[in-house]
């Protein structure tokens, strides 16, 4: 045997390289906590949200808390057929709940405590009732979900049901009339639940027998019978009808999609789920039943029994070949509609109309009646009055809508305007609506014309919201009022389309966020109803501006560049940069090119923003444009991706070194999701950064074979695109620092945590520099308040070390 002897120094030397070696591999720390100002922004309280009734005399205010514990955010869960819930309360899990309610009369100013709200409230599912006189909400404890009714008249709350709600597949909770309401309530205890079986029945198979079923990748699906269990135990509910506190059942207990109540309140329209469960798609997708009832829950009408969607055609814009979008007419008594792929859910088949839509009216017993057809596929109908109704149709692949009048009377269509989705600048805006004799929103038509509302209102000159009145004789709009440059204010809804009395949200850079009511005819002084404070004082003196620059082949770009407080670029020089990006894609360059954002916003910061840094010196350039743009009709966007993204990237660290305000040798880029994507690409393919921050991303396109983003082709239709766009198969040629966080519950489709994982494993495993940071039971967007201060630090840090 060959034995080897060291010296003591020897032996101390090879301790300390192994320690070294140890240390720097799992590097596990405690939670950390940012800077103070990066601290106090995050833990900052959120400004109440606010909710007018339609009558513009009352408010209600609702004010939630900053952010849960990573232990509230670790609670037992179950994740099952694409739902996350809470095993002791039939509800989902990872809820922001309302913590305290008060209303304000907007006539007198004076507020109200609003009694009766439960002892550590967490509310959701807010609604009004027809007449605005009453708001029901749901309140959530550890053991059951109850449902509290808010009496405006004496502000105060009284919980109604006797039963424990389920709304573990969806709340559906609707108001009957002013003192009624339609909900769904447990059938059993949670403790019922039977555990899992140490030993299963047997091992779990799935198989296919030729029929393709092609799909986007899913989280949290049925893997097991026990799953099947389990998903059929927790959406299982009774439906009730609940007047005056009394609750009479609806039908029998089962697993319902969706309910809805007719106009004339005689009938129900109901979804409800049926085995065989799938193991590929979520509860959404499962085979389902959709059915017309009457209020006691015998059924009238089956309409259709719709089968998996796990059969749907790959490709933007292919449906599966059934009937689909089924709901009532707001503007008649009980009529259902529906439409009805002509092109067998194929849209490159070559064919004038697409889709069809029908109707089928009360006693459901004639057959149904074809209404229209559109030359794109279906996307919606807005009704209005006997003459008027809005139809959209659109195709998503060549990013192109359009809008149409259908007139009931005469069942014909003219189309009203044709745009690019993209097309910011050419979106008019949305109708206003009213309520009719059935109390339905239906859109308001006054002498043959509409009003529109405009709440972004994209411009050459920044966003600048707007309200216009469309001519349906013309087709052409006339600006009735737009936001003044300087600020921001949109259109927040119309109390009184007559007499064009609006309820408004301004702001500017420097002034917070209120609500105002504005008179457009009277031509009054607005009269502010809120009077909401900073959140932010870290934030004052920091600047803000929208920059504009190109990239290389003449696309215009822009971006949000904020400076800290006191920067003065002649003294101070030029600053490091974090660049905070999200690409999009484009089908053509002039809509690339519009201007999306306004210089003129007040400045709010959410979990994931990049603005935190401008305390810490840096110069921070959030929103910068990325656009993907296809300028050749033969192609598509992402078929030069890379180079586009280079270009892009080139351009904004250009132009901030041009403007003296950016270091082109200390720049950062990050992106969370498809801007992590965006991030770890640029680090393999370019030698611009000196860092980089990758989120929750998706690394390797081979995980998402069945299309990811905009990009309908498969893998197997464009294998090399596939492996160009996967940074992961460039994890050698990654030598920048790259810090790779994700959360361990990742949900969202395609960005499943492995591939943080294994892009670590591959940049170590070539002697890159990263660091990999999983953050406990959060899901894509994170929320738990420990680990959000970590990933703060840890962002903070990775920018001190690597480009400050």
């Amino acid at each position: 045997m060959l034995k080897i002897f060291l010296s003591p120094k020897a032996c101390v030397f090879f301790f300390l390289i192994a320690f070294s070696f140890s240390a720097t591999a799992q590097d596990a720390v405690g939670y950390q906590t940012p800077p103070k100002d990066i601290a106090d922004l995050l833990l900052a309280k959120p400004t109440p949200t606010v909710s007018v009734d339609n009558k513009g005399e009352w408010m209600l205010l609702s004010e939630r808390n900053s952010y849960p514990t990573v232990e509230e955010l670790g609670q037992p869960e179950i994740r099952v057929a694409g739902l996350r819930l809470n095993p002791n309360n039939f509800s989902p899990s990872r809820q922001t709940y309302i913590n305290n309610f008060s209303l304000k009369n907007i006539k007198t100013s004076k507020q109200f405590t609003v009694t009766g709200l439960p002892q550590n409230m967490l509310a959701g599912n807010v609604q009004w009732n027809d007449s605005q006189s009453k708001i029901c909400f749901t309140n959530t404890t550890g053991s059951r979900v109850d449902l509290y009714v808010i009496d405006i008249a004496t502000h105060a709350a009284k919980k109604i049901n006797k039963q424990a709600l389920n709304i573990a597949n969806g709340a559906g909770i609707k108001w009957f009339d002013d003192n009624s309401l339609i909900y769904k309530t447990a059938v059993t205890l949670p403790s019922a639940l039977k555990g899992k079986p140490i030993t299963p029945k047997g091992p779990t198979i799935q198989q296919n027998i030729g029929k393709a079923a092609p799909g986007r990748t899913y989280q949290d699906m049925i893997k097991s019978p026990y799953d099947e269990q389990v998903f059929e135990f927790m959406a299982t509910a009774q439906m009730v009808l609940n007047k005056n506190g009394v609750e009479t059942k609806i039908g029998k207990p089962t697993i319902y999609s969706s309910v809805q109540l007719s106009p004339d309140k005689k009938y129900l329209l109901v979804e409800t789920v049926r085995k065989p469960f799938s193991y590929l798609v979520p509860s959404s997708g499962f085979p389902s039943t959709v059915a017309i009832t009457d209020l006691t829950g015998k059924t009238i009408k089956i309409l259709v029994e719709l089968p998996s969607s796990e059969t749907t055609p790959s490709g933007n814009d292919n449906i599966q070949n059934v009937p689909s979008g089924y709901e009532w007419r707001d503007d008649e008594a009980a009529t259902i509609v529906y439409s009805m792929p002509l092109d067998s859910g194929l849209i490159k088949t070559k064919m004038e109309y697409h889709d069809a839509v029908y109707a089928l009216s009360a006693p459901f017993t004639a057959q149904p009646k074809e209404l229209f057809k559109t030359n794109m596929r279906f996307r919606g109908i807005n009704w209005g009055n006997e003459t008027f109704a809005w139809v959209t149709e659109a195709l998503q692949g060549k990013q192109t809508i359009k809008v149409s009048r259908y007139n009931p009377s005469t069942n014909t269509m003219k189309t009203l305007f044709e745009r690019n989705i993209t097309d910011a600048y050419g979106n008019p805006g949305n109708p206003i609506t009213e309520k009719n004799k059935y109390n339905r929103d239906v859109i308001k038509v006054t002498n043959n014309t509409l009003l529109l509302n405009n709440p972004v209102g994209s411009s050459p000159k920044g966003d600048l919201p707007f309200l216009a009145k469309f001519d349906l004789g013309t087709n052409k709009s006339e600006m009735l009022w737009r936001s003044e440059e300087g600020m921001y204010e949109s259109v927040v809804d119309v109390l009184d389309a007559d007499k064009l009395i609006l309820l408004t949200r301004k702001e500017s850079q420097t002034a917070v966020p209120n609500y105002y009511i504005k008179n457009l005819k009277m031509k009054m002084a607005d009269v502010a109803i809120t009077n909401f404070t900073n959140p932010y004082p870290a934030l004052d003196g920091v600047t803000k501006q929208k920059i504009k620059y190109k990239r290389a082949d003449g696309v215009d770009l822009t971006g949000d560049l904020y400076l800290p407080k006191g920067y003065n670029k002649d003294k101070d020089g030029p600053l490091p940069v974090l660049i905070w990006a999200y690409p999009r894609e484009f089908n053509n360059a002039a809509d690339a090119a519009q201007i999306r954002g306004s210089k003129d916003r007040f400045t709010t910061i959410s979990w994931g923003s990049p603005i935190f840094y401008v305390t810490q010196g840096f110069a921070v350039l959030d929103n910068a444009e990325m656009p993907i743009v296809s300028t050749d009709p033969s192609k598509k966007p992402n078929d030069n991706f890379l180079d586009q993204l280079r270009s892009n990237a080139e351009a904004a660290i250009n132009n901030l070194s041009d403007m003296g305000v950016g270091d082109k040798k200390r720049v950062a880029v990050g992106g969370h999701s498809y801007g992590a994507f965006m991030t770890a690409n640029l680090l393999a393919h370019t030698d611009l950064f000196k860092a980089g921050i990758a989120r929750s991303g998706a690394y390797n396109r081979t995980l998402t074979p069945f299309g990811f983003q905009n990009e309908d082709r498969t893998f197997w239709e464009a294998p090399s695109l596939y492996s160009t766009m996967s940074p992961f198969n460039y994890a050698d040629k990654i030598k920048t620092p790259i810090l790779l966080i994700h959360g361990e519950m990742d949900d969202n489709q395609g960005t499943f945590p492995i591939n943080s994982e294994r892009l670590y494993a591959a940049i170590k495993g070539n002697g890159g520099t990263v660091r990999f940071v999983y953050l406990p039971y959060e899901a894509h967007g994170y929320r738990g308040k420990e680990n959000l201060l970590h990933m703060l630090w840890e962002q903070n840090e990775w920018l001190k070390k690597y480009v400050k």
